[in-house]
């Protein structure tokens, strides 16, 4: 068979794919109040002491130990290296002329309410709420100190709660997670915000105390994330926390803090446990890290998983979710758990649950997931096969042994933004992500619906908590009631044009219910 001559000079007409780009009743009372389910930590522990001033931050800075490094915000488009000037040092005003707030570039506000305006359109929950409620006002008087992570998602909630009568000043919960254009947004908009992408240790603790130390205003409800707030109120400022009149919290850590001063006697205000709700626990733990893990995971290493050795250490919500992602990609998924409870739930998934230390030497990732401290160590560290990635999905920083890396016979080497190669002396590489903080607000982003779900929970908490007749919440900690589980859980369903069927009457007496609900009790596993 003869081939044709190409004759010079004939042109090659080459075709190209083109990819599709486009992405494009306020409950007004409750009636019962819920039965309080408290969990105690069985070894009592002192409420941890906020750590000293450290000044800036460098790479080889000892990690600490506070909620402050659980993770960083990868959404922000604005440049997150430390500049010549601190936000501390600047003179800032907004259009309105106050200049009570302190951020990192008041000019990047117009690019931040376009990102809040987007985060709306895939939180049509909160805003139902937002014009369900706002019109009653029912945080009418409510002064809510707050300290989160600051992106557009959780600007929409703080607009909520303004919109909904309170007064709020924020700050951050983490030194990374500031979406800097958001928070100019915010303080644009008006609300007290403190808080920029990279603060060092000092800048952390200065903003939350601008936030509660201001003369003429008193702050009686917190909302926390971690317990930072909530631990520098209680530890500097008692007479503040003692006039408190709610807190609500939404993380593990937060929430183990609170038990810890519950079962000491110190906790003299009522508090709302947010992270154990069904719709906190399920949809922002299971749901959103089950779609999170491969995000960060690919941005920050380009890793194929087809075939991959993967050790997920905790089968708790947060490690159901990122196994069952990890094997639909082909990965070859083991499980470390304390739990025989969770063991045997993996083991019936299709899983081994193993000791990391039978299996270290053979993975391609390790991934913690358990709150815990100290799950992977130097010596899980010094045993991995080069290139191994170690990242963690849990919220506190203390699951990986980071701090035991920190050492002249190791080498750094940032080769992206949140990537370093830990360099061992014969020249094996180890790959860390976001320095054991969180991975995926870390290195990649959240589904804004997920965080919908969590925010619409946080502010009805906050409004029950606020509202609550004298009695009916002691000083101590309380799950989410069931009614305000299921009402958020419906304000999310017209997104998917689900239609719930309803009860007869005789369907409700057979089998004991209110027609409204709750439709489950409060010890149902969902």
């Amino acid at each position: 068979m003869s081939v044709p001559d190409t004759a010079a000079g004939d042109e090659v007409k080459q075709t190209k794919e083109m990819e599709d780009a486009e992405k494009f009743s306020f409950m007004a009372t409750l009636t019962k109040a819920p039965k309080k389910q408290i969990q105690f930590a069985e070894d009592m522990q002192e409420f941890s002491k906020f750590p000293t001033k450290t000044g800036r931050r460098s790479l080889s800075r000892s990690i600490s130990q506070s909620s402050t490094d659980s993770y960083s915000s990868a959404a922000s488009y604005t440049d997150s290296s430390d500049d010549e000037v601190s936000p501390r040092e600047k003179q800032q005003t907004n259009s309105k002329g106050s200049s009570n707030f302190c951020v990192k570039n008041i000019k990047q506000a117009e690019f931040g309410r376009r990102e809040i305006e987007i985060a709306e359109q895939d939180m049509s929950a909160l805003i139902s709420l937002r014009k369900r409620a706002q019109g009653e006002k029912p945080l009418a008087g409510a002064k809510i100190v707050g300290c989160t992570h600051i992106t557009a998602q959780t600007a929409v909630l703080i607009e909520t709660l303004c919109a909904l009568g309170a007064q709020c000043r924020w700050s951050a919960c983490n030194i990374y997670s500031t979406q800097n254009e958001v928070a100019a947004a915010l303080a644009e908009a008006g609300v007290a915000v403190f808080a920029w992408k990279g603060e060092s240790e000092d800048d952390f603790w200065w903003c939350i105390d601008r936030c509660v130390n201001m003369d003429g205003w008193m702050a009686n409800m917190i909302l926390d994330d971690g317990g930072d707030l909530t631990h520098w109120v209680y530890k500097k400022y008692p007479n503040v926390f003692k006039k408190i009149r709610g807190i609500v919290e939404e993380s593990v850590t937060g929430v183990h803090r609170l038990y810890q001063l519950s079962k000491a006697g110190k906790l003299c205000v009522p508090a709302m446990n947010v992270n154990d709700s069904v719709t906190k626990q399920k949809f922002d733990n299971l749901y959103c890290c089950r779609e999170s893990i491969l995000d960060g995971l690919k941005r920050t290493t380009d890793v194929m998983f087809g075939g991959k050795q993967v050790v997920v250490c905790g089968y708790g919500e947060v490690g159901k979710g990122c196994c069952a992602a990890l094997k639909a990609l082909g990965a070859i998924v083991s499980i470390t758990e304390i739990d025989p409870i969770c063991a045997l739930q993996a083991c019936m998934d299709g899983f081994r649950v193993v000791k990391l230390s039978e299996v270290i030497r053979q993975v391609d990732v390790v991934i913690t997931c358990t709150g815990n401290k100290n799950v992977v160590t130097r010596e899980h560290l010094d045993r991995m096969k080069n290139s191994c990635i170690v990242c963690n999905m849990g919220h506190s920083n203390t699951e990986i042994d980071v701090t035991s890396l920190r050492t002249p016979e190791l080498t750094w080497e940032r080769v992206r933004s949140q990537v370093d190669h830990i360099i061992w002396p014969d020249g094996k590489r180890v790959v860390l992500l976001a320095e054991g903080r969180l991975l995926n607000l870390s290195c990649s982003t959240v589904p804004t619906f997920v965080l919908s779900i969590t925010a619409t929970t946080q502010a009805l908490a906050l409004i029950e908590l606020y509202n609550a007749p004298e009695g009916r919440y002691k000083q101590d900690v309380y799950l989410l009631p069931k009614k305000m589980d299921e009402y958020v859980a419906s304000l999310h369903l017209p997104s998917f044009d689900a239609h719930l069927t309803e009860l007869s009457d005789d369907q409700a007496k057979y089998l004991g219910l209110n027609k409204n609900g709750p439709f489950k009790p409060n010890y149902y596993r969902y």
